[in-house]
């Protein structure tokens, strides 16, 4: 079959189906991948290049993983885009194209440290988060053994369980993850934040894996998540899980999320968090 003899996805029209057809073959997918970075946890792993700092890692694992995905998604759909984290775009001619982060939490995968994951999710449109649609999408948590899941419409299941989000608490008692980024500059400017948020809440957790907090948000381990500077592959998956339990993602101000913020959690622990962001300084763009 040719690339042109299917018909572009139109998120109106997308039927059920579909949609379920995308969210086991995400799952499939992550699982796989997952496995391979298991068996590759148990040699020694190294760094073979950096990005954005120093301390902004990449390891032939990453890179092979990715290779694995892009490998299987083109042998299954071949018409479809993908987006990855370490090779970039490779535009389709389906209208879907598949986001992959092989390993979300490199550096703790390089430390030993169990907090990293396989994500793969499936977007309609334009490959950014300003104007997709998440369709299906998996996060596997591959050291814990925990997988998440979702599909628009389908709601959101951890181990096949469904996940309902849990009601807003008081941000004084809320339990929010966060992230930093790798440049000076950054986390500069991420420290001064934490710092006036801090005494606002209950705590603040700094997990690792950007996947894997936005999926404990959903799934009610944690209350809120909320970071700057993350990139499409980092929460393609992870936001439909939130979203699909019930839960949403925002930027500050009612924005869409974008990389100048993030904010995930039950819709007024979410208001309640975006302003007090703002009120600690955090920069509503890049």
């Amino acid at each position: 079959m040719s690339s042109t003899s299917v018909p572009p996805a139109d998120p109106a029209v997308l039927p059920p189906e579909q949609v379920a057809d995308l969210l086991a073959l995400s799952e499939a997918l992550a699982r796989e991948a997952g496995d391979l970075v298991r068996q590759r946890a148990l040699a020694k792993v190294t760094v073979t290049d950096t990005k954005s700092s120093v301390n902004d890692v990449v390891t032939a694992v990453d890179r092979e993983v990715e290779e694995l995905l892009r490998r299987r998604i083109a042998a299954a759909r071949p018409q479809d885009g993908v987006l990855g984290e370490e090779e970039g775009a490779q535009a389709g001619t389906s209208g879907l194209t598949w986001v992959v982060d092989p390993i979300d939490g490199t550096v703790n995968f390089l430390y030993g440290i169990p907090s990293y994951s396989v994500s793969v999710a499936v977007v309609l449109g334009e490959p950014d988060p300003q104007h997709w649609t998440v369709v299906a999408g998996c996060v596997h948590a591959v050291s814990l053994g925990t997988t998440w899941t979702a599909g628009l419409g389908m709601g959101a299941r951890r181990d096949g369980e469904p996940l309902r989000i849990k009601e807003a608490v008081p941000l004084g008692q809320a339990l929010v993850s966060t992230g930093f980024g790798y440049t000076e500059e950054r986390r500069r400017e991420q420290a001064a934040v934490v710092a006036r948020l801090l005494p606002q809440v209950r705590d603040i957790r700094r997990i690792g894996s950007v996947a894997i907090d936005l999926c404990l948000v959903a799934d009610g381990r944690l209350d809120a998540h909320y970071e700057r500077g993350l990139n499409p592959w980092d929460v393609a998956a992870g936001t439909l899980v939130v979203t699909e339990a019930g839960g949403v993602v925002q930027g500050l101000g009612g924005a869409r999320p974008s990389q100048a913020m993030t904010v995930a959690g039950p819709a007024a622990l979410v208001g309640e968090l975006a302003a007090a962001l703002e009120d600690a300084g955090a920069p509503a763009t890049l």
